[in-house]
């Protein structure tokens, strides 16, 4: 009866029905394909499987499947729970969280672009000045010109151009200009990639996995989230240049690695305060086990406590003080890359040494391809 009030059918409307019959347009029509892994043994478990109710609309559902003997017949039991409304709070939780994080980086983006902005300002208001002066010896020169083609250069003019050269400095203008040039495109650049950064870590969400380069995805994030640890902790990538494409969703994977990030960032603070006597280390390295993309992402913080580190992914569970976290990160990113991409997310920590995530994703088949901008 409780299976029949989830679909909105009566029992007898049920019975001998097909389970591909209730099965969304567009959904495997084997439930099974859906699980998380096979059939093992006599069991099986499926999370967030589409089910079509009899009004049409589609609801989601937690399936176990559990073979059993009735009657002398091997038979298949059902057991499902309505998850929509939780699925859908999952969601609005996720995107609050997610939400939060940029609203958290805004302050240090916005950091991070003035720096360069002042110096392309202060370089570009000096070759302001530096063309003002040479201008005026410039003016100079084109009276010694027009004196030329009338046959003489009055020696008075010779010495108003010597003293004009000296005033401005034209030595020290040769010196600089070019300097000042050359530091005021790297302001521009340094500028545009906090920008391209920015725009690939907040690209508007995808409801489908694509392929995605998830070494790029770390340049990203590492540089979005440049002022959460450069106070602390000195930035090391190890990027496999062969790393193979990961079917994914790339909003939510860069989520899962911004988190991990600062939990590292603020982890190492703990332990060097501001940094000013000495920085710690944040190591990032990718490679390809088998069938699986993997991110380690190590710091030199303090370590995770033993007796906590197998409640660190459950939701709500914080160490930090209260208004520092509200302890969903971890739990999301364990949502994200076990839930949502079949993938694995471990922790080994050792106190006084630090810790290290190890965030396992299943690699697409198809080969590497170019980055694009």
């Amino acid at each position: 009866p409780a299976f029949c009030e989830i679909l909105g059918y009566h029992e007898k409307q049920l019975q001998g029905t097909n389970i591909s019959d209730i099965r969304p347009p567009g959904a495997a029509r084997c439930v099974l394909c859906e699980f998380q892994g096979e059939v093992i043994g006599q069991k099986a478990h499926g999370k967030d499987i589409p089910l079509r109710r009899m009004d049409g609309t589609v609801i989601y559902a937690d399936v176990n499947l559990v073979v059993a003997e009735i009657e002398q017949k091997k038979r298949i039991v059902v057991f499902c729970r309505n998850t929509t409304e939780e699925r859908y709070l999952r969601a609005q939780l996720m995107q609050a969280q997610k939400l939060e994080s940029i609203g958290q980086l805004a302050a240090g983006i916005a950091h991070e672009i003035n720096t360069p902005t002042q110096y392309v300002g202060d370089n570009v208001s000096f070759l302001q000045d530096g063309f003002t002066d040479l201008n005026k010896l410039m003016s100079e020169y084109d009276n010694v010109l027009a004196e030329h083609q009338n046959g003489a250069i009055p020696p008075e003019l010779i010495a108003k151009i010597r003293s004009v050269a000296q005033e401005v400095d034209v030595e020290y203008l040769r010196q600089e200009i070019p300097q000042a040039i050359v530091q005021a495109l790297e302001g521009i650049e340094r500028i545009s990639s906090i920008v391209r950064a920015m725009k690939q870590f907040a690209h508007p969400a995808s409801k489908e996995k694509v392929a995605t380069d998830i070494n790029k995805a770390i340049k990203n994030t590492v540089t979005v989230s440049r002022n959460e640890w450069k106070y602390v902790a000195e930035m090391t990538t190890e990027l496999d240049p062969d790393l193979p494409l990961v079917e994914c969703l790339p909003g939510e994977i860069n989520q899962v690695l911004l988190n991990i990030i600062v939990n590292a960032a603020h982890a190492i603070g703990d332990v060097v305060g501001d940094g000013s006597n000495g920085k710690g280390e944040i190591t990032i390295s990718t490679r390809q086990e088998g069938g699986m993309a993997e991110v380690r992402i190590s710091d030199t913080g303090s370590g995770i406590p033993e007796e906590i580190r197998a409640r660190i992914f459950d939701p709500f569970f914080t160490t930090k003080e209260v208004g520092k976290g509200t302890g969903q990160g971890l739990a999301i990113a364990r949502s994200i890359v076990v839930d949502k991409h079949g993938g694995t997310i471990d922790v080994q920590s050792e106190m006084g040494q630090g810790t290290t995530f190890i965030i396992r994703l299943p690699v697409r088949a198809k080969q590497k391809v170019d980055d694009e901008e």
